[in-house]
């Protein structure tokens, strides 16, 4: 049985895996979407019909770009790119692998659907996983928001290098921090997620409204004091178990409340925690920006078609581009008050309910937009992608409008 691991040791492997610095270089992107029987978007779409369409797509590097195709735990595709060396690599892949995908949808009557949130069903769950059953199992105790994530939600998700120890803005520290201050921008940009049993939530980011009510311990943003890896390293060791790895037929629940520190303390009747232990601990926390070697932007909802590049874009542009990253560092200033680097919480939660019609947040996307465009006009980045971004800004975001805003109009017709 491998030695089990110090509160110390803990802390020390929390800093080495989170944040490998090095020069920023390289971009992923992951893409969820829920499933819609494409004759009726308010049937349930059977478990074996995805199964069925995705089928030829899921060995290792079946699909066109190499991407890995996973499945969520109320039937979501998941669609996960390889770290490209450029953005408009990322782009193409990603975009390749979708239409495969979308293809092999349209083949069994289904679409990829356009909302972050499902927007008429109570979909199952249909992972068996004991990690699913233990994570239902821990969420339940802070009410139906925990299962209505699982089985209900899609999202963007944007993976960016971490960034180098220098203190300008190719380093961590000063990246980890924007990041931050992006998140309710990304958020209220592309909010598309304003509807619930057919009827508008009050929320133009409900998804995001969901994640933020479902478990402060692992969904929102770590306290931050200064320096990002004791920040996440307190945070992760500070976080409750939401499951404990066992050998079948046991179930993996975890003793309600304990943290990760508390078991490296040990714990009567329980075995020491591994190294492994804390990796898999680790995958357990969703806050909106989440450091694995590389940042996580996870705060970003599922978009219509291919209106994931945007968002990809943009969130890489503005990190990645030192102008453009001094420039939202800016536009973001006044979404900190009283001298704070990261927003506080009510900025995240306005963000979701009002999207970008909120004047500081709308202010803020606008700028933010315009620094991106501005370093896009001298890139390598190919048009489309550069004309994707203006004709969005156009026509969500210098109007105050969100894609949640047209998913009202329609409902309302």
């Amino acid at each position: 049985m491998a030695a089990g691991v110090s509160e110390q040791e803990a802390q020390a492997h929390v800093y080495g895996v989170c944040f490998k610095t090095g020069p920023p270089a390289r971009t992923g992107v992951e893409l969820e979407w829920l499933a819609h029987d494409a004759a009726d978007p308010r049937r349930e779409v059977a478990p074996r019909r995805i199964d069925r369409a995705l089928d030829p797509w899921t060995a290792p590097g079946a699909l066109p770009a190499r991407g890995r195709l996973t499945r969520e735990p109320g039937g979501q595709v998941e669609l996960s790119t390889p770290p490209a060396a450029t953005l408009a690599a990322c782009a193409a892949g990603a975009r390749n692998d979708a239409e495969a995908i979308r293809g092999a949808f349209a083949a069994e009557g289904l679409v990829l659907a356009d909302s972050a949130l499902e927007p008429f069903l109570d979909p199952p769950r249909v992972l068996d996983h004991p990690r699913y059953r233990a994570m239902e199992a821990y969420l339940d105790h802070g009410g139906p928001w925990g299962r209505l994530m699982m089985r209900s939600t899609a999202a963007v998700q944007v993976n960016l290098d971490a960034g180098d120890d220098s203190d300008g803005p190719r380093g961590y520290r000063f990246r980890w921090e924007l990041a931050h201050r992006l998140g309710p921008v990304l958020v209220a940009a592309f909010a598309n997620s304003p509807l619930w049993h057919g009827k508008p939530t009050g929320w133009r980011s409900s998804r995001r409204a969901v994640w933020q009510r479902m478990d402060p311990s692992r969904t929102r943003p770590p306290a931050y004091h200064g320096d990002p890896r004791a920040s996440w390293a307190r945070y992760a060791l500070d976080a409750p178990l939401l499951c404990l790895r066992r050998d079948p037929p046991e179930d993996w629940d975890a003793p309600y409340g304990l943290t990760f520190r508390d078991w490296t303390r040990g714990v009567p009747g329980l075995r020491p925690p591994t190294t492994a232990d804390l990796d898999y601990h680790l995958t357990t926390l969703f806050p909106p920006v989440r450091p694995r070697g590389w940042l996580e932007l996870r705060m970003i909802d599922a978009q219509r078609g291919d209106g994931w590049t945007v968002p990809l874009v943009l969130a890489a542009t503005l990190l990645d581009d030192p102008a453009a990253a001094y420039a939202a560092w800016d536009a973001t200033e006044p979404l900190c008050p009283n001298g704070s680097v990261l927003p506080p919480e009510p900025v995240w939660w306005r963000a979701a309910r009002l999207g970008p019609a909120d004047p500081a947040l709308g202010k803020a996307v606008r700028a933010c937009f315009s620094a991106a465009l501005g370093a896009l006009a001298d890139s390598a980045v190919e048009a489309e992608l550069r004309e994707g971004v203006a004709e969005f800004a156009l026509s969500y975001a210098e109007r105050g409008r969100c894609p949640a805003d047209d998913l009202l109009e329609g409902i309302s017709r």
